[in-house]
């Protein structure tokens, strides 16, 4: 899986925010604001890569155990699936 390409992350005052481009920006309604966890993810996103090597890498990144990653994972890939912007 990886990240649509019509959307980018960019930080404004702070904030990480995914935003739509080109035509995506027409249908797209709000925004969505990441943590620094989901820039993380967002950035590993940017491959193709398998949910397994995002809570592995996770993992490595951060002192947490495997159920909480996974458990955040799979509801941050579900919030971009429902967005259109994970294919």
């Amino acid at each position: 899986m990886k990240i649509e390409k019509s959307f980018v992350l960019r930080e404004i005052a702070g904030e990480y925010i995914i935003v739509p481009t080109g035509n995506t920006a027409l249908d797209f309604n709000g925004l969505i604001t990441v943590n620094e966890v989901g820039m993380f993810l967002w950035n590993l996103l940017q491959s193709e890569v398998t949910v397994e090597d995002l809570i592995r890498k996770t993992m490595e990144e951060y002192e947490v155990d495997r159920e909480t990653v996974k458990g955040d994972i799979e509801e941050f890939l579900e919030k971009l699936k429902t967005n259109g912007i994970l294919n």
